[in-house]
């Protein structure tokens, strides 16, 4: 699945195609436009000239292309991009794994651009699968930043799981009930003459001159 990058497609464009796409190929998926801004502030190190993080979502957000914010004391935040934030049945376990943890999150995937100048990173992906962003976790060029679920994001993709997401009953395995006490035709039993000891290692045989 790709996602594009909703800053170079005008927001009414937007809300016509998902809706279309979606309806399309995934019938019960759902989707909404998710604002991710971008902090810049000064580098820790003088290798690094800045270090970027992302401080927040903005769920509805209409379509930005690291628009500033706001500019302070050398910390700037960037409205940096707008990608849809879509919730699929297949990947409902995910979300409630998710709903589960002591701070429910959004994950969003930065990638490195290094031909963007000043600024050196797009906005590849936003997901509320842990799996997913998990797969992004081993790239070099890829960073995954975590952010808090908005109360108004959480209630959303909670009736997205009541409404999909159905746990699989346990069930416990029968154990085979062989008995184990009994023993093959008398092999190995003292009380059974035997012509030789099955057991045993073949004895080599004496060849004679």
């Amino acid at each position: 699945m790709v996602l594009c990058n909703l800053a170079k497609i005008p927001h009414h464009q937007y809300n016509h195609r998902k809706a279309r796409d979606l309806k399309l190929a995934y019938p019960n998926a759902q989707s909404l436009p998710l604002g991710v801004v971008v902090r810049r502030t000064p580098g820790a190190t003088r290798w690094a000239k800045f270090a970027w993080t992302v401080s927040s979502v903005l769920p509805g957000a209409v379509a930005a292309d690291w628009k500033i914010m706001r500019s302070e004391g050398g910390v700037t935040e960037f409205h940096a991009a707008t990608l849809p934030l879509t919730l699929y049945v297949s990947d409902a376990e995910a979300y409630a794994h998710e709903l589960q943890a002591r701070t429910p999150s959004i994950y969003v995937v930065l990638r490195q651009d290094e031909q963007a100048g000043d600024l050196p990173w797009t906005v590849a992906l936003v997901t509320a699968s842990p799996y997913e962003a998990q797969d992004y976790c081993d790239s070099a060029e890829e960073l995954v930043e975590k952010i808090t679920m908005p109360d108004g994001l959480h209630s959303w993709i909670a009736s997205f799981v009541d409404n999909y997401y159905e746990e699989e009953a346990f069930v416990k395995r029968r154990r085979d009930k062989t008995r184990l006490d009994r023993v093959d035709n008398g092999i190995g039993d003292a009380r059974i003459r035997q012509t030789s000891d099955v057991y045993r290692a073949p004895r080599r045989k004496e060849v004679s001159n």
